[in-house]
């Protein structure tokens, strides 16, 4: 009988700088699903901040979303 997944949402974020560096969102959203699927994970959502600075969550508009979903618990 197999284990029941751990529902989980993936957040990926480039900044301008990280773009040029070749970092880009599909390789993030990339490694995080691979990650998922090998820790038995059920991804339900996934959200993405493109060109945003990581330096506070005040301007990254999508993180912010993803934690209200997850503290109100409409992120299913």
């Amino acid at each position: 009988m197999k284990n029941k997944k751990i529902k989980c949402d993936i957040y990926t974020r480039v900044s301008t700088t990280m773009q040029v560096d070749g970092y880009s969102l599909d390789a993030q959203k990339e490694k995080l699903k691979r990650y998922a699927e090998f820790q038995n994970m059920e991804i339900v959502n996934e959200y993405s901040d493109e060109g945003k600075s990581g330096k506070s969550v005040e301007g990254r508009p999508e993180f912010q979303r993803m934690l209200d979903n997850i503290e109100n618990g409409t992120d299913e």
